[in-house]
C-alpha cells in the first residue's frame, strides 16, 4: 500500500496534459519498475566508459536521472556530475546523496541549462521522446548540443522501435508487492507506442498511460543533423555490439557537434 500522502498528492496533479509529469511523480512508477537490473546497468555503464575514456576530471551530465542511482555510480568514479530530472519528487530523493561530486535540480530538459559546459551527457534507458510534438524532441536536442563542449559527446540509450514493434506485446498483468498491474500496449497512428497502466490499491483506481515516439535510426540522424550534431558511433545492446534493426534489443547513440 502507498502512503496517502502521496497518493493525494498525486491525484492533485492528474489534469496535467503531459502525462510524464504525473506518472514520473508516482510512487507507482517506482513501485512497477523496482525490480530492474541495476547491476547490468552499472555493466553497461561501465563498457560505455571504457568506450568513451573519459578524463578523471570530466564533467557529466545525467539527463532524466531519475533518483540519481546512475549519477551516483558516475560520481563515486571521480566525474564530477549533474543529475537532472523534471520529477520533483525524484530530485527531492537524490539531493540526499550531493556532494562535491555530485548534485541534482529539478528541471525540463526542453529548457537550456548550462551553454559548453559538460564533457558527457547522457539520457539512459529510453528517457527520451515524451513529447507530444517534434519541435519540443528538436528542442530537446538542440539544447544538448549547447550544453556541450565543442569536443563534447552525447550519448542516447533508446529501445530499438522496430524490434519493439513486431514484438510488442498487447496485454500484460503483473504483480508488485500488493499491487495488480494491467497492462495494455499498441501503436498509435503518430508513431507513438503507447502502454496504458491501470491498477487499484487502498479501493481507489489509477491509470496512467505511458507515451514514447518510436523514434528510427534514420529519424535521429535527421534531428541531430538539424540540432547541429552528427551521430558517430551506433550499438545495438548494453554489451555495446554492433547495432541491427532488425535484432538489436537497444539502439545506443554516440552523438557530438558537427566538425568533432
Amino acid at each position: 500500500m502507498i502512503e496517502t500522502t502521496q497518493v493525494q498528492a498525486m491525484k492533485e496533479t492528474n489534469n496535467h496534459t503531459e502525462w510524464f509529469k504525473d506518472w514520473f511523480n508516482s510512487p507507482y512508477y517506482h513501485l512497477l519498475y523496482k525490480n530492474r537490473d541495476e547491476q547490468e546497468a552499472k555493466n553497461f555503464i561501465d563498457r560505455l566508459l571504457m568506450v568513451l575514456n573519459p578524463a578523471a576530471n570530466s564533467t557529466v551530465l545525467d539527463l532524466a536521472c531519475g533518483k540519481g542511482r546512475y549519477s551516483r555510480y558516475l560520481a563515486e568514479k571521480g566525474f564530477y556530475v549533474t543529475g537532472l530530472d523534471i520529477a520533483e519528487a525524484s530530485i527531492k530523493y537524490a539531493q540526499q546523496f550531493e556532494n562535491e561530486h555530485l548534485s541534482f535540480f529539478q528541471h525540463d530538459m526542453r529548457q537550456p541549462y548550462r551553454i559548453n559546459y559538460f564533457d558527457y551527457i547522457f539520457n539512459f534507458f529510453t528517457s527520451f521522446g515524451y513529447f507530444e510534438t517534434e519541435k519540443d524532441h528538436l528542442k530537446t536536442v538542440v539544447n544538448i548540443g549547447k550544453g556541450l563542449h565543442i569536443n563534447g559527446k552525447f550519448v542516447l540509450d533508446f529501445f530499438n522501435s522496430k524490434k519493439v514493434i513486431a514484438n510488442l506485446q498487447p496485454v500484460e498483468e503483473k504483480k508488485v508487492g500488493n499491487v495488480y498491474f494491467h497492462i495494455h500496449r499498441s501503436l498509435d497512428d503518430q508513431g507513438y507506442i503507447l502502454k496504458n497502466i491501470q491498477f487499484e490499491d487502498n479501493g481507489e483506481h489509477f491509470d496512467f498511460t505511458e507515451r514514447v515516439r518510436a523514434f528510427t535510426l534514420q529519424e535521429f540522424r535527421t534531428l541531430f543533423r538539424m540540432a547541429g550534431m552528427k551521430i558517430a558511433q551506433t550499438y545495438g545492446c548494453h554489451e555495446l555490439s554492433p547495432f541491427d534493426e532488425n535484432t538489436s534489443d537497444r539502439l545506443i547513440l554516440v552523438g557530438c557537434k558537427s566538425g568533432c
